[in-house]
């Protein structure tokens, strides 16, 4: 916007001389008026690049520094973002993200980090620890999210990580199926798993499957409340 403000009045001031109102030299008040407001306009626009400029080298000394904030993310849909895994895969990754999520806060940190291999009969030093967070952290706040979580999966199913990663090993031992035959590093694994489980036949098969057993689960509550209330009445009597 300041820009074109900036075009207009130097339009003016090019009309106002074709036009012998300002000649060339002549100390007239509107060219100078003019020529102050073109000045006062260029430095207007200086100043804020260059405040965009600070900003961002901030930002990244924060980053460096470990003293970043980390910025919210935006709400992502892991099933259409990660395609290569089912929903089964999916949740089976969310169950162990939320297990050592002990905080409750969406993020696994560095301690809870430690737990989880630990857990696993994988323990890391604090080093390891920190370059396997460095490996996925993609917003630099030094934690996990679920997306990030998922990255390693994602990773690991690709081949793309190094043997001695401790996040190759959290994929390996995990249980979750997803690791088990990425982790050998075979390239054409993703390839394999993303065109057999893309498919929106197949999507929507396992959503037609959860929905039946949750079916079944509700009709075998309703059986289990008959039955107590046939044994409740029977005792009454």
């Amino acid at each position: 916007m300041a820009s074109e403000e900036l075009a207009q009045k130097l339009q003016r001031r090019l009309q106002l001389e074709e036009s012998g109102v300002v000649a060339e030299g002549e100390p007239v008040e509107v060219k100078g008026e003019l020529e102050a407001e073109a000045e006062a306009e260029r430095d207007c626009l200086t100043a804020r690049a260059g405040a965009e400029l600070s900003a961002k080298l901030c930002r990244r000394q924060d980053i460096n520094e470990g003293a970043a904030q980390p910025r919210r993310a935006a709400v992502f849909n892991p099933y259409t973002e990660f395609k290569e895994f089912s929903r089964r895969q999916i949740k089976d990754m969310e169950r162990m993200f939320r297990l050592y999520d002990s905080g409750r806060d969406g993020y696994i940190d560095l301690m809870e980090l430690k737990l989880m291999m630990e857990k696993l009969g994988a323990p890391q030093t604090h080093l390891g620890l920190k370059n396997m967070i460095k490996e996925v952290d993609e917003d630099f706040d030094g934690k996990l999210s679920f997306r990030e979580f998922l990255l390693i999966f994602h990773k690991a199913a690709a081949g793309e990580l190094e043997e001695d990663s401790g996040l190759l090993t959290l994929a390996k031992l995990s249980e979750i199926d997803v690791s088990i035959e990425g982790v050998k590093g075979a390239k054409n694994f993703f390839e394999a798993k993303a065109q057999a489980l893309s498919s929106a036949s197949k999507f929507e098969a396992e959503i037609k499957a959860e929905q039946d057993e949750r079916k079944r689960e509700e009709e075998e509550r309703k059986h289990r409340r008959a039955a107590f209330r046939e044994l409740k009445s029977a005792f009454s009597q």
